[in-house]
């Protein structure tokens, strides 16, 4: 079941399951703010396939709000959790 997407400024939480565009499988969201080893570029997440999970540690999906098409499952929130993304959301 698809959900309602959060508003496109703020970051979706860890354990967040999405659709990219373009793609026909699902990805979990594993980090925030990552950056490529040989790139300046920061992207807003990193991710793995869902449901297999972290298959080769570097090879993890890195994509950015923008290119998340739908919305299936939001990560766990509590007051730490939110707290973060609020900070995180200011940068």
């Amino acid at each position: 079941m698809m959900l309602d997407m959060n508003p496109p400024n703020e970051l979706l939480p860890i354990g967040s399951v999405v659709l990219l565009k373009e793609s026909t499988k699902r990805v979990m969201i594993l980090g925030f703010k990552q950056k490529q080893e040989h790139d300046e570029k920061i992207w807003d997440y990193s991710g793995c396939l869902y449901p297999e999970g972290i298959l080769d540690p570097d090879r993890l999906f890195l994509f950015d709000q923008e290119q998340i098409d739908a919305l299936f499952f939001v990560g766990f929130q509590d007051a730490e959790g939110m707290q973060f993304m609020m900070d995180l959301n200011s940068l």
